[in-house]
């Protein structure tokens, strides 16, 4: 009997001795800091995002401002001026090189930037509409002076095709020049081609020898009639 009450006795929790109770004091004091800590930042969060709303919404009413720029801010703080303007249906981004520098600027939709805005910002330049206007029209004078220039050296170049292969099923594959000299003009028996003669003689002679040979066969035609009468 006396064991099984010592065991009961011994399993029973001790009453906490005086460190026990200052330790559990101090994480229930450190534990209340940190929940008022967290209030207070929820509560200034808040307020912020009320802070830019408002803004925001005069932002949006005020039709002569196409933009806004905001001085530089936290991590958190930015990210709460994006979910504002996304939820207000503006454009925002974030720019700066280090984290110390970085701010947000503000576009309503109708006034989104264009990408030589954006590199002009991303570079830390201001941005003049009349300036990029002057360069993009330099640029542009430039690139057509080089594609003139361009054009004006480029070597030229044989066509694919010619008229000869074009016509070669009319004139054949000579040249028109050299189809030319195959014909010699002949009053008598019109064009007749060169390499068509048995000689290079002259009508005159190529005639009398045709008279010639007719006359030669007609008198031994006779002959042969004489003889046999």
């Amino acid at each position: 009997m006396a064991d099984l009450l010592g065991s009961i006795l011994n399993s029973m929790e001790k009453p906490p001795t005086v460190g026990d109770k200052e330790s559990r004091r101090k994480a229930r004091e450190q534990a209340a800091r940190l929940k008022k800590m967290e209030d207070q930042e929820r509560k200034r969060k808040a307020e912020f995002r009320k802070k830019l709303e408002k803004e925001v919404s005069d932002f949006i009413q005020d039709s002569l401002q196409q933009k806004r720029k905001y001085n530089p801010m936290g991590k958190i703080e930015r990210s709460i001026l994006h979910d504002v303007a996304e939820v207000a249906g503006l454009t925002s981004f974030s720019f700066g090189e280090d984290e110390e520098s970085r701010y947000v600027m503000l576009f309503k939709k109708e006034f989104a930037p264009s990408d030589e805005e954006l590199e002009a910002y991303r570079k830390g330049e201001d941005w003049d509409p009349k300036v990029a206007e002057q360069r993009r029209r330099v640029k542009e004078q430039a690139a057509l002076e080089e594609t003139e220039s361009s054009q004006t050296k480029k070597p030229e170049t044989c066509p694919n095709s010619n008229y000869r292969d074009k016509y070669s099923h009319l004139i054949g594959t000579s040249s028109a020049k050299d189809a030319a000299h195959t014909l010699e003009a002949n009053s008598t028996y019109g064009c007749v081609p060169v390499a068509n003669k048995r000689d290079t003689r002259s009508i005159e002679e190529a005639m009398n020898e045709m008279r010639a040979k007719k006359r030669q066969k007609q008198e031994s035609d006779s002959g042969a009639h004489g003889s046999s009468s």
